[in-house]
Protein backbone atom coordinates (compact mmCIF):
# COMPACT_ATOMS: atom_id res chain seq x y z
CA UNK A 1 0.00 0.00 0.00
CA UNK A 2 1.25 4.07 -1.14
CA UNK A 3 0.70 6.30 1.83
CA UNK A 4 -1.91 7.93 -0.79
CA UNK A 5 -4.35 5.53 0.85
CA UNK A 6 -3.23 5.17 4.25
CA UNK A 7 -4.23 8.68 5.56
CA UNK A 8 -7.52 8.31 6.94
CA UNK A 9 -6.70 5.25 8.98
CA UNK A 10 -4.58 7.96 11.44
CA UNK A 11 -5.73 10.09 13.60
CA UNK A 12 -7.39 13.61 11.89
CA UNK A 13 -5.66 17.25 12.63
CA UNK A 14 -7.01 20.66 13.32
CA UNK A 15 -3.96 22.93 12.54
CA UNK A 16 -3.83 26.71 13.35
CA UNK A 17 -0.77 27.36 11.61
CA UNK A 18 -0.61 30.85 12.85
CA UNK A 19 2.15 33.67 12.65
CA UNK A 20 2.63 34.31 16.08
CA UNK A 21 1.39 30.61 17.71
CA UNK A 22 0.27 27.42 16.11
CA UNK A 23 -2.82 25.22 17.61
CA UNK A 24 -3.02 21.20 16.68
CA UNK A 25 -6.45 19.57 17.64
CA UNK A 26 -6.88 16.15 18.08
CA UNK A 27 -9.22 13.92 16.29
CA UNK A 28 -11.44 12.79 19.75
CA UNK A 29 -8.82 14.73 22.22
CA UNK A 30 -9.34 18.34 21.64
CA UNK A 31 -6.23 21.04 21.84
CA UNK A 32 -3.21 19.11 23.01
CA UNK A 33 -0.29 21.35 21.35
CA UNK A 34 -0.35 25.15 21.90
CA UNK A 35 3.14 26.16 20.94
CA UNK A 36 4.61 29.32 19.49
CA UNK A 37 5.28 29.58 16.03
CA UNK A 38 9.59 29.95 16.24
CA UNK A 39 12.56 28.30 15.58
CA UNK A 40 15.86 27.90 16.75
CA UNK A 41 18.24 26.78 14.30
CA UNK A 42 22.44 26.96 14.19
CA UNK A 43 23.61 29.77 11.53
CA UNK A 44 26.03 27.82 9.96
CA UNK A 45 24.10 24.32 8.87
CA UNK A 46 20.80 26.11 9.38
CA UNK A 47 20.04 22.42 12.27
CA UNK A 48 17.03 23.13 13.69
CA UNK A 49 17.87 23.34 17.47
CA UNK A 50 14.14 23.62 19.06
CA UNK A 51 10.75 24.82 18.16
CA UNK A 52 7.88 26.43 19.93
CA UNK A 53 8.55 27.66 23.63
CA UNK A 54 11.90 26.27 23.94
CA UNK A 55 12.70 28.69 20.88
CA UNK A 56 10.22 31.48 21.71
CA UNK A 57 12.71 31.76 24.86
CA UNK A 58 15.93 32.45 23.08
CA UNK A 59 14.24 35.75 20.78
CA UNK A 60 16.53 38.42 20.71
CA UNK A 61 18.73 36.55 23.34
CA UNK A 62 20.60 33.86 21.01
CA UNK A 63 24.18 33.24 20.67
CA UNK A 64 26.34 34.64 17.52
CA UNK A 65 26.39 30.37 16.61
CA UNK A 66 22.70 30.24 17.09
CA UNK A 67 19.38 32.20 15.95
CA UNK A 68 15.61 32.48 16.50
CA UNK A 69 13.41 32.74 13.76
CA UNK A 70 9.45 33.03 13.47
CA UNK A 71 9.16 30.90 9.51
CA UNK A 72 5.61 32.56 9.25
CA UNK A 73 5.36 36.22 8.37
CA UNK A 74 1.86 37.88 7.95
CA UNK A 75 -0.32 34.97 7.90
CA UNK A 76 2.00 33.15 5.12
CA UNK A 77 5.10 31.22 5.24
CA UNK A 78 8.38 32.67 4.48
CA UNK A 79 10.59 29.96 4.86
CA UNK A 80 9.49 26.60 3.82
CA UNK A 81 12.17 24.54 5.14
CA UNK A 82 11.73 25.68 8.98
CA UNK A 83 7.83 26.15 8.44
CA UNK A 84 7.92 22.21 7.31
CA UNK A 85 10.44 20.87 10.29
CA UNK A 86 8.29 22.60 12.81
CA UNK A 87 4.97 21.71 11.66
CA UNK A 88 6.48 18.00 11.81
CA UNK A 89 7.53 18.77 15.34
CA UNK A 90 4.18 19.85 16.49
CA UNK A 91 2.44 16.64 14.59
CA UNK A 92 4.39 14.05 15.97
CA UNK A 93 3.79 15.82 19.56
CA UNK A 94 0.20 15.55 18.84
CA UNK A 95 -0.23 12.41 16.73
CA UNK A 96 2.82 10.06 17.80
CA UNK A 97 5.52 8.43 15.75
CA UNK A 98 3.41 5.69 13.38
CA UNK A 99 5.15 4.66 10.61
CA UNK A 100 2.08 3.34 8.78
CA UNK A 101 -0.61 5.94 10.06
CA UNK A 102 -0.17 8.84 8.55
CA UNK A 103 -2.56 11.94 9.89
CA UNK A 104 -4.98 14.15 7.96
CA UNK A 105 -4.99 17.34 8.68
CA UNK A 106 -6.91 20.22 8.25
CA UNK A 107 -5.55 23.98 8.12
CA UNK A 108 -6.74 27.57 8.76
CA UNK A 109 -5.58 29.86 6.01
CA UNK A 110 -6.28 33.42 5.42
CA UNK A 111 -8.53 34.52 2.84
CA UNK A 112 -6.30 36.96 1.28
CA UNK A 113 -3.96 34.41 0.38
CA UNK A 114 -2.79 33.39 -3.35
CA UNK A 115 -3.07 30.38 -4.78
CA UNK A 116 0.96 29.55 -4.45
CA UNK A 117 0.75 30.27 -0.76
CA UNK A 118 -2.26 28.20 -0.24
CA UNK A 119 0.07 25.40 -1.90
CA UNK A 120 2.82 25.79 0.21
CA UNK A 121 0.70 25.34 2.96
CA UNK A 122 -0.30 21.93 1.62
CA UNK A 123 3.02 20.83 0.96
CA UNK A 124 4.71 21.59 3.77
CA UNK A 125 1.82 19.82 5.94
CA UNK A 126 2.49 16.63 3.52
CA UNK A 127 6.21 17.10 3.79
CA UNK A 128 5.93 17.31 7.42
CA UNK A 129 4.00 13.83 7.53
CA UNK A 130 0.47 14.69 6.77
CA UNK A 131 -0.89 11.60 4.65
CA UNK A 132 -4.05 14.15 3.55
CA UNK A 133 -4.58 17.70 3.77
CA UNK A 134 -6.89 20.43 3.49
CA UNK A 135 -7.35 23.76 3.60
CA UNK A 136 -10.25 25.80 5.44
CA UNK A 137 -10.85 29.86 5.36
CA UNK A 138 -9.19 30.99 8.99
CA UNK A 139 -12.45 33.28 9.61
CA UNK A 140 -14.88 30.15 8.52
CA UNK A 141 -13.24 28.41 11.03
CA UNK A 142 -13.26 30.90 13.54
CA UNK A 143 -16.85 30.95 12.65
CA UNK A 144 -17.30 27.69 13.46
CA UNK A 145 -15.15 27.42 16.54
CA UNK A 146 -16.73 30.22 18.26
CA UNK A 147 -20.23 28.46 17.67
CA UNK A 148 -21.30 31.09 14.71
CA UNK A 149 -24.62 29.21 13.09
CA UNK A 150 -22.32 29.37 9.89
CA UNK A 151 -25.14 26.71 8.36
CA UNK A 152 -28.19 29.57 8.53
CA UNK A 153 -29.20 31.76 6.07
CA UNK A 154 -28.61 34.54 8.38
CA UNK A 155 -25.49 36.49 8.07
CA UNK A 156 -22.76 36.42 11.01
CA UNK A 157 -20.22 39.26 11.04
CA UNK A 158 -16.51 38.60 12.62
CA UNK A 159 -13.31 39.78 12.83
CA UNK A 160 -10.44 37.64 13.58
CA UNK A 161 -7.27 39.49 14.59
CA UNK A 162 -4.06 37.06 14.51
CA UNK A 163 -0.70 37.77 14.96
CA UNK A 164 0.13 38.38 10.90
CA UNK A 165 -3.51 39.21 9.70
CA UNK A 166 -6.48 40.39 10.77
CA UNK A 167 -9.34 38.75 8.43
CA UNK A 168 -13.03 40.98 8.60
CA UNK A 169 -15.35 38.72 7.23
CA UNK A 170 -19.26 38.15 6.93
CA UNK A 171 -20.30 34.26 6.97
CA UNK A 172 -23.50 33.10 5.67
CA UNK A 173 -24.57 29.12 4.08
CA UNK A 174 -21.10 28.03 4.93
CA UNK A 175 -19.22 30.12 3.29
CA UNK A 176 -17.70 33.62 2.81
CA UNK A 177 -19.94 36.18 1.38
CA UNK A 178 -17.48 39.11 1.70
CA UNK A 179 -14.23 39.82 3.00
CA UNK A 180 -11.26 41.89 3.42
CA UNK A 181 -7.77 40.85 5.04
CA UNK A 182 -5.23 42.93 6.18
CA UNK A 183 -1.36 42.13 6.94
CA UNK A 184 -1.82 44.67 10.29
CA UNK A 185 -2.73 42.53 12.94
CA UNK A 186 -0.56 42.17 16.94
CA UNK A 187 3.24 41.82 15.07
CA UNK A 188 1.96 45.53 13.68
CA UNK A 189 0.75 46.65 16.96
CA UNK A 190 3.94 45.42 18.82
CA UNK A 191 6.36 47.14 15.81
CA UNK A 192 4.42 50.51 16.28
CA UNK A 193 4.84 50.29 20.28
CA UNK A 194 8.76 49.61 19.41
CA UNK A 195 8.94 52.82 16.81
CA UNK A 196 7.19 54.88 19.50
CA UNK A 197 9.61 54.47 21.85
CA UNK A 198 12.48 54.63 19.08
CA UNK A 199 10.83 58.10 18.26
CA UNK A 200 10.01 59.74 21.49
CA UNK A 201 12.05 58.13 23.99
CA UNK A 202 15.00 57.31 21.63
CA UNK A 203 14.83 53.80 23.33
CA UNK A 204 15.12 50.40 21.40
CA UNK A 205 13.62 47.63 22.81
CA UNK A 206 13.02 44.04 21.02
CA UNK A 207 9.63 42.53 19.79
CA UNK A 208 9.16 40.33 22.58
CA UNK A 209 9.62 42.94 24.79
CA UNK A 210 7.26 45.26 22.97
CA UNK A 211 4.95 42.56 23.27
CA UNK A 212 4.74 42.36 27.39
CA UNK A 213 4.24 45.88 27.61
CA UNK A 214 0.95 45.89 25.21
CA UNK A 215 -0.42 43.29 27.05
CA UNK A 216 0.22 44.88 30.03
CA UNK A 217 -0.80 48.69 29.29
CA UNK A 218 -2.15 48.31 25.79
CA UNK A 219 -5.46 49.92 24.88
CA UNK A 220 -7.37 51.03 21.96
CA UNK A 221 -9.89 53.30 23.81
CA UNK A 222 -9.70 55.21 27.39
CA UNK A 223 -10.52 53.26 30.39
CA UNK A 224 -12.69 54.18 33.59
CA UNK A 225 -9.71 52.99 35.45
CA UNK A 226 -6.40 54.30 37.34
CA UNK A 227 -3.62 55.18 34.76
CA UNK A 228 -1.31 52.31 34.25
CA UNK A 229 1.99 52.13 33.96
CA UNK A 230 5.00 49.98 33.12
CA UNK A 231 8.75 49.79 32.81
CA UNK A 232 10.46 49.57 29.45
CA UNK A 233 13.76 48.38 29.35
CA UNK A 234 16.37 48.32 26.75
CA UNK A 235 18.91 50.34 25.12
CA UNK A 236 19.24 54.40 24.98
CA UNK A 237 20.00 54.59 21.19
CA UNK A 238 22.50 58.19 22.35
CA UNK A 239 24.65 56.51 25.34
CA UNK A 240 24.01 53.15 23.63
CA UNK A 241 23.75 51.97 27.35
CA UNK A 242 21.11 49.90 29.52
CA UNK A 243 17.63 52.46 30.04
CA UNK A 244 14.57 52.29 31.95
CA UNK A 245 11.52 54.16 31.11
CA UNK A 246 8.47 54.53 32.90
CA UNK A 247 5.50 54.50 29.76
CA UNK A 248 1.69 55.12 30.06
CA UNK A 249 -0.90 53.44 29.37
CA UNK A 250 -1.96 56.64 27.71
CA UNK A 251 1.50 56.76 25.17
CA UNK A 252 1.29 53.26 24.29
CA UNK A 253 -2.42 53.93 23.07
CA UNK A 254 -1.28 56.29 21.50
CA UNK A 255 1.72 54.56 19.79
CA UNK A 256 -1.20 52.05 18.42
CA UNK A 257 -3.61 54.28 16.90
CA UNK A 258 -2.19 54.18 13.23
CA UNK A 259 -2.85 50.09 12.84
CA UNK A 260 -5.59 50.42 15.22
CA UNK A 261 -7.23 52.35 12.80
CA UNK A 262 -6.48 50.73 9.63
CA UNK A 263 -8.42 47.51 11.36
CA UNK A 264 -11.65 49.61 12.36
CA UNK A 265 -11.65 51.08 8.64
CA UNK A 266 -11.45 47.75 7.36
CA UNK A 267 -14.55 46.84 9.71
CA UNK A 268 -16.84 49.84 8.74
CA UNK A 269 -15.86 48.76 4.70
CA UNK A 270 -16.85 45.89 4.97
CA UNK A 271 -20.31 46.67 6.76
CA UNK A 272 -20.40 49.59 3.63
CA UNK A 273 -20.36 46.50 1.37
CA UNK A 274 -22.49 44.11 2.47
CA UNK A 275 -25.92 43.53 0.41
CA UNK A 276 -28.92 45.06 2.52
CA UNK A 277 -30.00 41.75 3.46
CA UNK A 278 -27.06 40.63 4.99
CA UNK A 279 -26.16 43.85 6.95
CA UNK A 280 -30.02 43.65 8.63
CA UNK A 281 -28.64 40.20 10.02
CA UNK A 282 -25.38 41.71 11.47
CA UNK A 283 -27.10 44.51 12.91
CA UNK A 284 -29.22 42.53 14.97
CA UNK A 285 -26.70 39.83 15.56
CA UNK A 286 -23.72 42.24 15.89
CA UNK A 287 -19.32 41.29 15.98
CA UNK A 288 -17.73 38.82 17.34
CA UNK A 289 -13.91 38.93 17.57
CA UNK A 290 -11.65 36.19 18.07
CA UNK A 291 -7.81 35.84 17.62
CA UNK A 292 -5.08 37.12 19.99
CA UNK A 293 -5.40 40.62 19.06
CA UNK A 294 -9.59 40.77 20.14
CA UNK A 295 -7.79 40.71 23.69
CA UNK A 296 -6.52 44.35 23.13
CA UNK A 297 -8.45 46.33 25.82
CA UNK A 298 -10.60 48.75 24.76
CA UNK A 299 -10.57 47.37 21.50
CA UNK A 300 -14.46 45.96 21.30
CA UNK A 301 -15.67 49.59 22.94
CA UNK A 302 -14.07 51.22 19.88
CA UNK A 303 -15.78 49.60 16.87
CA UNK A 304 -19.00 49.87 18.78
CA UNK A 305 -18.77 53.15 19.16
CA UNK A 306 -17.25 53.15 15.52
CA UNK A 307 -19.88 51.22 13.92
CA UNK A 308 -23.08 51.57 16.32
CA UNK A 309 -23.70 47.98 16.61
CA UNK A 310 -23.29 45.37 19.39
CA UNK A 311 -19.22 44.08 19.71
CA UNK A 312 -18.36 41.05 21.90
CA UNK A 313 -15.46 39.13 22.29
CA UNK A 314 -15.56 35.23 22.13
CA UNK A 315 -14.88 33.23 25.14
CA UNK A 316 -11.89 31.74 24.04
CA UNK A 317 -10.65 33.58 21.49
CA UNK A 318 -7.08 32.24 20.59
CA UNK A 319 -7.96 28.76 19.91
CA UNK A 320 -11.21 29.45 17.78
CA UNK A 321 -9.28 28.79 14.64
CA UNK A 322 -8.36 25.62 16.38
CA UNK A 323 -11.64 24.50 17.47
CA UNK A 324 -13.29 25.18 14.02
CA UNK A 325 -10.73 23.08 12.71
CA UNK A 326 -10.97 20.21 14.87
CA UNK A 327 -14.92 20.51 14.36
CA UNK A 328 -14.13 19.81 10.57
CA UNK A 329 -12.38 17.01 12.02
CA UNK A 330 -14.59 15.61 14.28
CA UNK A 331 -17.73 15.76 11.77
CA UNK A 332 -16.79 14.51 8.05
CA UNK A 333 -20.65 16.13 7.12
CA UNK A 334 -19.63 19.62 7.99
CA UNK A 335 -15.88 19.00 6.55
CA UNK A 336 -17.52 18.15 2.72
CA UNK A 337 -19.79 21.16 2.99
CA UNK A 338 -16.77 23.52 4.66
CA UNK A 339 -14.27 22.02 2.22
CA UNK A 340 -16.00 21.67 -0.91
CA UNK A 341 -18.15 24.39 -1.49
CA UNK A 342 -14.91 26.61 -0.60
CA UNK A 343 -13.08 24.82 -3.09
CA UNK A 344 -10.37 23.75 -0.49
CA UNK A 345 -9.92 20.43 -1.67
Amino acid sequence: MTRGFLPRLGRGLGIDLGTASTLVHVQGQGIVVNQPSVVTIERASRRVISVGEEARAMLGRTPRDLEAIRPLQDGVIADFDLTEEMLRQFIIRAHGIHWFLHPWVIIGAPSGVTGVERRAVRDAALRAGAGEAMLIEEPLAAALGAGLPVHSASASMIVDLGGGTTEVAVITLNGVALCRSLRVAGDELDAAIVSYLRREHNLLIGERRAEEIKLAIGSAYPLREEEKFALARGRDLVSGLPKAVRISATEIRTALTEPVRTIVDAVKWVLEETPPELAADIAERGILMVGGGALLRGLDILLQKETGLPVRVAQDPICCVAHGAGMAVERPEALRLLVNQNGRT
